[in-house]
């Protein structure tokens, strides 16, 4: 790849990284798992940087998606947890921003109550703000089923008792 094409992929890594961290823990409902997705869909993305035309982030948002719904497919991940590292995180002083973490904490745990369509339907069209047609398109779906999946998710999502007594949406 030439220099400017590496130049124009860092700006797009360091503009759209935290985007698409968010956007990924809406769709697996882990931090450290949605890192992953994020680093993998780059390191995918990258050797095809420079045949990318006009938005990359699409291209990088479906490199994602599929990315996610190939891991919920497999039943076995080759990964095994070890033990936890002793580390002084847990001492450190921070600032206390328990509202915004169980707000937070809320509607991952909303999330993770919908199925992976549901899921991806959800974080595609509310978090990345996409419409019918190309949330349809990048998940190889027909834009009715979009509509009826992201019908039925947010039914769930509006009984989730989490959610009831927070003020997420702007609600009181």
């Amino acid at each position: 790849m030439t220099r400017t094409a590496d130049a124009d992929f860092e700006q797009f890594v360091q503009a759209q990284s935290t985007r698409l961290l968010r956007f990924a823990e809406m769709l697996c409902g882990d931090r450290h798992t949605a890192e992953d997705l994020v680093q993998q869909a780059l390191m995918r993305s990258y050797p095809k940087w420079h045949r990318l035309d006009g938005d990359p982030i699409s291209y990088v948002r479906r490199v994602l998606v599929n990315r996610f719904l190939s891991a919920s497919r497999r039943h076995w991940s080759n990964e095994v947890p070890s033990d936890p590292v002793d580390n002084d995180w847990d001492h450190r002083e921070v600032a206390d921003f328990s509202a915004e973490v169980q707000t937070r904490e809320a509607v991952l745990a909303a999330l993770a109550g919908l199925t992976v369509k549901e899921r991806a339907v959800v974080a595609l069209r509310y978090s990345q703000d996409l419409s019918e047609a190309e949330t349809a398109e990048l998940l190889g779906m027909a834009p009715g089923t979009v509509k009826s999946t992201a019908s039925r998710a947010l039914a769930k999502l509006r009984l989730a008792p989490d959610l009831i007594d927070t003020n997420v949406g702007g609600q009181a």
